[in-house]
């Protein structure tokens, strides 16, 4: 683990690799867009905007390479892959991201950033994040009205039963 992110919304994540952290492959995990207090919250297609203009601010050459909608665990969510060339290094980057809309209209990051030709060594465990990928369910704790009653004591004095 390199550390957490989104100001401790997240983690980034990578095998041991030779030279700068910054240059890297990784996948980074995310609560980019918290829970609006009001209204519905970005959207995907404007999250993926703003991804999208940050990658043209930091890279040359950006190639579209696919976009598609999808669900992840009953969610919306949208796959954007991308390849760039990062201006002030020139390493060649390809990224694989993935927007998951969650049901209070929080928006979620999974991304793959790496080397194009370590694309088939790391994609199977971005493929592995989002197969498990669940989200919190919201409490369903009862509200005391539809609390049930306390359990009668047992008549025959033995001990209660245990739950493993």
């Amino acid at each position: 683990m390199l550390g957490d992110i989104f100001a401790g919304n997240g983690v980034v994540i990578a095998p041991e690799q030779a030279g700068d952290r910054a240059q890297w492959d990784e996948i980074t995990v995310a609560l980019i867009a918290p829970p609006p207090e009001e209204g519905e919250g970005p959207g995907l297609n404007h999250v993926i905007d703003q991804a999208t203009a940050a990658m043209r601010d930091t890279g040359d050459n950006l190639q579209m390479l696919q976009r598609q909608e999808r669900t992840i665990d009953h969610n919306p969510a949208q796959t954007l892959k991308t390849r760039y060339r990062e201006k002030s290094t020139g390493r060649e980057w390809l990224e694989e991201l993935v927007f998951i809309e969650g049901p209070q209209n929080e928006i979620y990051s999974v991304a793959l950033k790496c080397a194009p030709e370590h694309l088939p060594r790391l994609e199977p465990a971005m493929k592995e994040v989002l197969a498990s990928w669940r989200l919190p369910q919201p409490s369903t704790e009862p509200t005391p009205e539809s609390a049930p009653s306390p359990a009668a004591p047992a008549a025959s004095g033995g001990s209660p039963a245990t739950h493993p």
